[in-house]
């Protein structure tokens, strides 16, 4: 990982529906010269993340783009999206492929490309969101990378009286040869 922005795409990533293409990203990541953006519009969206559709702000503004949606009709998709309403994303999805057409966007292409964003929107976070849980993360590993003993015994203290945990941290100290 080379910068945050990985971090919370990775935490983006790590959910249920957008789980099944960690290894597409972590390919396009290391050959983004290969990476097919069908249609070629959706770059400017997807390029940040590799080609793949990871936030709700990405789902917004590709409804937007491609099928011409304004930015509260793209939020009532992703809402519905996040809540399953089927019936209101089948009526979302006629609209959006009659868009796609109009901007002349195959409709192959827009039924491809409405497929693509179901997947992710049901489990998609928002951008600040995974930025939260990456800034975290990253403090994290500072910590535990820098004032490790330090860490430990935070983490040792913030479990006390749950002995499962502090059987676990324990084991983590002396891999990490802390006794």
């Amino acid at each position: 990982l080379e910068n945050i922005e990985e971090i919370s795409a990775l935490v983006a990533l790590y959910r249920p529906g957008p789980m099944a293409y960690l290894e597409t990203f972590i390919a396009n990541k290391r050959a983004p010269e290969k990476i097919e953006y069908n249609p070629p519009t959706i770059k400017p969206v997807l390029e940040d993340t590799y080609g793949i559709c990871l936030y709700q702000e990405q789902v917004m503004e590709l409804v937007r783009l491609c099928g011409g949606f304004s930015l509260g009709r793209a939020d009532i998709v992703r809402r519905a999206m996040g809540k399953k309403d089927r019936k209101l994303l089948d009526k979302q999805k006629i609209d959006f492929v009659k868009g796609c057409k109009e901007r002349n966007i195959s409709a192959d292409q827009a039924n491809d490309l409405w497929g693509r964003i179901e997947t992710f929107a049901g489990y998609g976070f928002n951008k600040s969101h995974s930025m939260a849980y990456a800034f975290v993360a990253y403090q994290t590993a500072y910590l535990k990378a820098n004032y490790t003993v330090e860490f430990l015994c935070a983490l040792l203290s913030s479990v006390s009286g749950d002995l499962k945990k502090t059987a676990l941290y324990i084991a983590e100290c002396r891999n990490l040869d802390v006794a």
